[in-house]
C-alpha cells in the first residue's frame, strides 16, 4: 500500500486521509507509551529501550513515505510522540530539553525519518530492487539528450519532474524522491550496498537534525 501511495499525486488524495492516519498513529503510540511507563521500574533500561523503539520509532517509520510533505501541525504531532518516547527512555521531565535526549539515543527527528525512508526507497529503485512500475517513473539526467553536456549529466543525478501544483504536486514521488536524491552527498548515493547506504544516510540526516 505504501508503494501505491508513494507514486500517487498528493493533489488527488483526500487530505483527511493524512489527518486520520496521523491521529490514529499518535493515539496508538501514546497508548503504548502509557502501558510501557507502568512497567518502567520493573525492567532494565536496555529492555525499556527495546520496548519503546519497537512501539514508537518503528511505528512512526511504517508508511512514512506516504506522509511526505504533510503540514507542520501534523509533523509536530508525530514529533511530540517521539519526544515523549525519548523522555520515557531517559526518565526525563516534560520540560527538559529533548534535543540532547534524541541525540544520545541516535534517533532522527520526524522530518529526517521521512527523508530516510524515502531515500531508502529511492536506493531500491536505482538498484532495480523496487517494484518495476516505480523504477519506470525515474529518469537519470544523463539519459536526457539536452542535458548530456551539463555538469549534472556526469553525476548520479535524477530528473525532477515538473508538477502543476507546488504545494501538492511537488510532494508526489516523481518530484519529491528525485529532489531528495539529488540533495544527498555523492558518497551517500554512491554506496554499493543497502547497509552502507543506510549508515551513511543516517549520519548525513542526523547532522541535519541536530548540527544547526
Amino acid at each position: 500500500m505504501s508503494y501505491v501511495f508513494a507514486i500517487c499525486p498528493m493533489s488527488k488524495m483526500d487530505p483527511e486521509i493524512f489527518h486520520t492516519h496521523v491521529s490514529r498513529t499518535v493515539s496508538s503510540c501514546f497508548t503504548s507509551l502509557h502501558h510501557i511507563r507502568s512497567i518502567r521500574r520493573s525492567v532494565l533500561k536496555p529492555v525499556l529501550l527495546s520496548l519503546v523503539t519497537a512501539m514508537v520509532p518503528s511505528r512512526l517509520d511504517c508508511g512514512s513515505v506516504t506522509l511526505n510533505g504533510i503540514t507542520k501541525r501534523l509533523m509536530d504531532r508525530l514529533q511530540s510522540v517521539l519526544n515523549a518516547a525519548a523522555r520515557l527512555v531517559s526518565n526525563s521531565r516534560n520540560y527538559d530539553r529533548v534535543s540532547p535526549l534524541l541525540r544520545d539515543l541516535y534517533w532522527l527527528c520526524v522530518p529526517e525519518c521521512m527523508k530516510f525512508c524515502l531515500a531508502v526507497l529511492m536506493f531500491r529503485c536505482c538498484n532495480q530492487t523496487a517494484p518495476e512500475y516505480m523504477v519506470r517513473e525515474l529518469q537519470w539526467a544523463i539519459e536526457v539528450e539536452s542535458r548530456r553536456r551539463l555538469r549534472s549529466a556526469s553525476s548520479q543525478r535524477l530528473v525532477v519532474r515538473r508538477t502543476r501544483l507546488r504545494t501538492a504536486g511537488d510532494r508526489a514521488f516523481i518530484a519529491a524522491a528525485p529532489r531528495l536524491w539529488n540533495s544527498m552527498p555523492a558518497d551517500v548515493v554512491a554506496s554499493q550496498s543497502l547497509a552502507t547506504f543506510k549508515g551513511r544516510l543516517k549520519t548525513f540526516l542526523f547532522a541535519q537534525s541536530f548540527d544547526h
